[in-house]
């Protein structure tokens, strides 16, 4: 190991200390009181941000990945985790059914108390209200492959696998965000797709960008808000 990563790999470790210790939740903030103005631009942010999430749905095909970051304490912590790119903190599998995107992703903490996977419009996956920006990375697979990754996915939402604070790869009976999407496509794939793991003391763990920066990854669109 070289001596300059030292120190970013005890922090890494640390972060995911105290983040399974928190169990994902938000850090408090104190609040101030915001100018008229700086209200009307908030809003304007938001209603604009909207939009372009609308405009971006149909330009999102089944079986892409959707990262986002939010704008809490915990996905910035979060983001750190990545070894490589941190433009992100989570993701989720894309899944058109009927006329509707939905964005199947595992979550913890304050967000989603039952703690199970999650199935939610892309609207609510990427709410400007609490991220910062949302991208859309695309699988070079063949699409009946993609179907079967939205299978797995479905199935693993349909018997409600919650979601891992321990932060553990080994166990398949509760994931984590990028566990649940990497061990999907890798069930899903033939020859299985497989994605780069890194150890930090006795944890062994997959970064959001070890999926997204994949070879057979390709990013289509950034959205900052």
């Amino acid at each position: 190991m070289n001596s300059h990563n030292i120190p970013r790999r005890r922090w890494l470790l640390s972060c995911l200390f105290f983040i399974s210790l928190l169990g994902c939740k938000q850090n408090e903030y104190k609040s101030y009181s915001n100018t008229a103005e700086e209200d009307a631009a908030a809003y304007k942010r938001i209603e604009i941000a909207k939009l372009k999430i609308g405009l971006l749905l149909p330009e999102i095909q089944n079986g892409d990945l959707i990262t986002r970051v939010g704008n809490d304490y915990t996905s910035q912590s979060l983001r750190t985790l990545n070894t490589q790119d941190t433009r992100y903190s989570h993701v989720g599998l894309a899944s058109i059914e009927n006329d509707s995107l939905f964005v199947y992703h595992a979550l913890g903490g304050e967000w989603n108390p039952d703690e199970k996977i999650k199935r939610e419009p892309l609207q609510a996956f990427a709410d400007p209200t609490d991220n910062n920006a949302i991208g859309v990375f695309r699988l070079d697979l063949p699409r009946v492959q993609k179907a079967k990754i939205i299978s797995l996915a479905k199935a693993e939402y349909l018997i409600g696998t919650t979601f891992d604070m321990r932060f553990d790869l080994a166990t398949d009976d509760k994931m984590y965000c990028a566990e649940y999407i990497s061990k999907m496509i890798e069930r899903g794939t033939h020859p299985a797709l497989h994605f780069d793991i890194h150890t930090l003391g006795h944890v062994t763990f997959i970064g959001v960008d070890d999926i997204f920066l994949h070879a057979k990854c390709k990013e289509i669109v950034q959205l900052q808000y």
